[in-house]
């Protein structure tokens, strides 16, 4: 776990409890207080003192001492899913995005050293590991985060990947930590990032950032496609142009 803040405004009850919530989130129902305590570096003690106040809240159930996160827990999600919201405003254009192209697009934001998915339009299952709204990819190896990266300030960036290297995941992911910053750069520059078969063998993937009408970039926008069945020219000739668009247009709908 990471040590907290050297803030007196940091609760250190809080952080814990909250580490408690994310790791049965990433675990999955059925989960042991040890298992829980492995995933979150906590003594056990501390999270079954965590997870019996999460119970009595109702966001946890406990059935032969495992544990998983019940129903209740979308109540939080409710206002960040709003209608306004932009998951909710991006998706009808990621259905219409992928109609038009014919392939999978999405949209993620930055959270911590991952890429979250927060809206998804499916073709079909073209990776590994199904995506879905939840999702996490890491920064440096996606396409969606290889935007999200090349925005941030040089020593944020610099940080984060030093935090999280590029771990590989194919035999044509980029790792060196130079080769990557200067892919940064080239995106950064170009507007676009183009992943080709760096996290899944097979998997093409083209990202844009989304931009507020100030200029912030706030998320990225992505096609991606089976290597097999699109080429790198026609991602970038074809499917570039209307995602640029799509995240203009979703843009242009955020203060």
């Amino acid at each position: 776990m990471t040590p907290p803040p050297a803030d007196p405004r940091h609760m250190l009850s809080l952080a814990r409890g909250l580490a408690v919530f994310e790791a049965l989130a990433e675990l999955g129902p059925g989960q042991s207080v040890a298992r829980i305590a492995e995933a979150t570096g906590l003594a056990r003690a501390v999270c079954g003192r965590c997870l019996f106040t999460l119970e009595a809240a109702g966001y946890v159930e406990c059935q032969d001492r495992r544990y998983a996160l019940r129903p209740s827990v979308l109540r939080l999600a409710a206002g960040y899913m709003g209608e306004r919201s932009l998951p909710a405003l991006a998706q009808p254009l990621l259905d219409r995005l992928r109609d038009a192209v014919g392939e999978s697009a999405s949209l993620g934001v930055l959270d911590r050293s991952e890429v979250l998915y927060l809206a998804r339009a499916s073709r079909d299952r073209i990776m590994a590991v199904g995506l879905h709204v939840g999702s996490r990819l890491p920064l440096a190896t996606s396409s969606m985060g290889r935007v999200l990266l090349a925005q941030l300030p040089d020593d944020a960036r610099d940080a984060t990947l030093a935090d999280h290297p590029p771990v590989a995941h194919t035999p044509r992911t980029l790792t060196d930590p130079d080769a990557v910053r200067e892919e940064l750069r080239r995106v950064a520059a170009r507007g676009y990032a183009l992943v080709d078969q760096e996290l899944d063998l097979g998997l093409r993937s083209i990202a844009v950032p989304v931009r507020a009408r100030d200029g912030r970039v706030i998320a990225a926008m992505n096609v991606g496609a089976h290597a097999l069945r699109v080429s790198v020219n026609e991602m970038t000739e074809t499917i570039l142009p209307q995602l640029i668009a799509t995240a203009g247009e979703l843009g242009g709908q955020l203060g």
